[in-house]
């Protein structure tokens, strides 16, 4: 006579079956949120190339116009497709106008950087930017820190110097542009963390653009004779235009089905793509002090990350 299961044990087999199942779905949603997150940071870098090898048939002015207005209408039509509200009075709030601003700013720094300074230097310098949005979480929205998380974004900022080197003959001045970047992407992800939650992100984004359009026309009228560029490498327009959005989309999917503890420290391998691309495209060598301060700058973001996700722990504990 065959023994049968009884109901206490039939139950208890069903839990931990539905148990491994939620297990394994996070694990699974994870590791594709590092996979986006990873190949984000890949089509970031593969954007930021095609920007600076545009430099070689178009200006800096001419090179913003047409990333923004391009954007632009992805981004558009990304919203309508998905349905998605586009007119929103959100969109003239005091918080959006600041993130605007904000990214005018990273704009213009950052196309002025691809084109002036080595491509890896700014990548090196951009790893900075979750060190200055845990200061200024802190500082503008009341968030509490550690000391040791304060001194952590203080070792960062000394590789920062190491990469900068401001008090050396080898200083070069464009790299103000790089760190205007990092400020100005600084200043709009922290900006993103106020922004209305029922916004569509790529609402958000095209809105973004929108406002910067005007400066950049404004910024070709101030430089150049034309609107367009007398040469137009369509391909190169198109190539950034289209990492760059894609870059964008994936890491938007990256913290929607993954833990943002989890996936953020991945943002660091876009250095690893840029330092990659600048050695093959661009015959770069970066020196020992740029790689040390790279090193620094990472290690106290990923310290400062791991104690935030310690306390939000507790705090939930």
């Amino acid at each position: 006579m065959t023994q049968g299961i009884t109901p206490c044990a039939q139950g208890t087999s069903l839990s931990q079956r539905a148990y491994h199942v939620v297990i394994n779905t996070k694990q699974q949603h994870t590791t594709r949120g590092i996979v986006f997150m990873v190949l984000s940071m890949a089509a970031f870098a593969i954007a930021d190339t095609f920007i600076k090898i545009s430099a070689t048939v178009m200006s800096s002015a001419h090179t913003a116009l047409l990333l923004i207005s391009g954007s632009f209408v992805v981004f558009v039509l990304l919203t309508l497709v998905q349905r998605q509200q586009l007119l929103d009075r959100a969109a003239l709030s005091q918080v959006l106008l600041i993130r605007y601003v904000a990214e005018i700013s990273a704009t213009l720094g950052m196309v002025q950087a691809l084109r002036l300074v080595p491509l890896s230097t700014v990548g090196a310098i951009l790893q900075a930017t979750p060190l200055v949005v845990a200061m200024g979480a802190v500082l503008l929205l009341g968030e509490r820190m550690s000391w040791r998380r304060w001194s952590a974004i203080s070792i960062g900022f000394v590789g920062v110097l190491l990469i900068v080197q401001p008090s050396t003959q080898s200083f070069d001045a464009n790299v103000l542009w790089a760190i205007l970047a990092m400020l100005g992407l600084s200043a709009r992800d922290l900006t993103t963390r106020v922004t209305p939650v029922n916004m569509a992100s790529s609402s958000l984004a095209a809105y973004t653009m929108a406002a910067a359009i005007p400066f950049s026309l404004v910024w070709v009228m101030l430089t150049e004779s034309t609107v367009l560029p007398a040469a137009v490498d369509w391909w190169l327009v198109v190539g950034m235009i289209s990492f760059g959005t894609a870059g964008y989309l994936m890491i938007i999917t990256s913290i929607r089905i993954a833990p943002v503890s989890l996936v953020s420290p991945y943002r660091y391998s876009r250095l690893l793509f840029l330092l990659l691309l600048g050695v093959i495209i661009f015959d770069e060598r970066p020196d020992i002090l740029m790689l040390i301060g790279s090193f620094i700058i990472i290690a106290a973001g990923l310290y400062t990350m791991w104690r935030e996700r310690q306390h939000t722990e507790i705090e939930t504990d």
